[in-house]
């Protein structure tokens, strides 16, 4: 189109020559081209981010779909043994359960959620693993939060849970421990905690778990979050901050 439109100002300008009105047309003419280019590139630009965002979005609700399906399955199985050895006891691990199984798939599919209602998860899981295991387990979770209930993406510290016991406890026979802190002031949460392990049976880092949680961090909080671990002697820690 714009070249048809160069074509036809190059035969006027041969015809016409310098006469009044030309050059009034040949900056209309530049206008044309600058807003048509403009408009084009806007239109470029605006579905480049379109498609990075649903990406983005597609990939998060991929990486929420990972999280807690292996700790179902166990429980699952701890259930079936329980049902005729303690009726009474399964029953109430399986209120629990399907509490969780209820936030997981229906407030985990929201954008996010009230940190009460996170911490109240947190403690629910707890409780089932205090229930499931036949020996005795130092668990302190210790929470100082300000009058704000915030709002913060579901299921990013159960990541951290799961892998203290799973990595720690489950592996250990007696002295195990996992303490937690989670404190939200300013707009701010930070969550911490450290457990014990068995030197022989360390693979904190291997699953997906981690990776799972880095990379949600990154899509919901790029540059507003800290997270690190760390491993002293038969102590793990990890700390995870961040800005709302």
């Amino acid at each position: 189109m714009l070249v048809v439109i160069g074509v036809i100002i190059v035969v006027f300008n041969d015809t016409f020559g310098k006469q009044e009105g030309f050059v009034e047309f040949i900056a209309f003419y530049f206008i044309l081209v600058f807003i048509t280019i403009a408009h084009w590139l806007f239109k470029q630009i605006k579905s480049i981010i379109r498609l990075k965002n649903e990406k983005a979005k597609t990939e998060l609700m991929h990486l929420k779909s990972q999280v807690n399906p292996h700790f179902f399955f166990n429980m699952l199985n701890n259930l079936y043994g329980l049902v005729e050895k303690d009726s009474k006891k399964a029953q109430e691990l399986i209120l629990k359960l399907s509490d969780m199984m209820r936030y997981s798939i229906y407030e985990g599919d929201k954008d996010t959620v009230l940190l009460s209602e996170e911490i109240t998860y947190l403690q629910n899981y707890i409780e089932l693993h205090k229930m499931r295991y036949h020996k005795v387990i130092d668990v302190q979770f210790h929470t100082d939060i300000n009058d704000n209930d915030y709002e913060i993406m579901p299921l990013l510290f159960i990541i951290l849970l799961e892998n203290a016991f799973k990595h720690g406890v489950e592996n250990l026979r007696e002295h195990a421990f996992v303490h937690i802190k989670l404190v939200a002031r300013n707009n701010e949460v930070k969550f911490e905690i450290e457990n014990n392990f068995d030197v022989s049976h360390d693979n904190h880092n291997s699953g997906i778990g981690l990776k799972n949680l880095k990379r949600r961090l990154e899509l919901v909080y790029p540059k507003k979050h800290y997270f690190e671990v760390s491993k002293v002697d038969t102590i793990y820690k990890a700390k995870l901050n961040i800005t709302l």
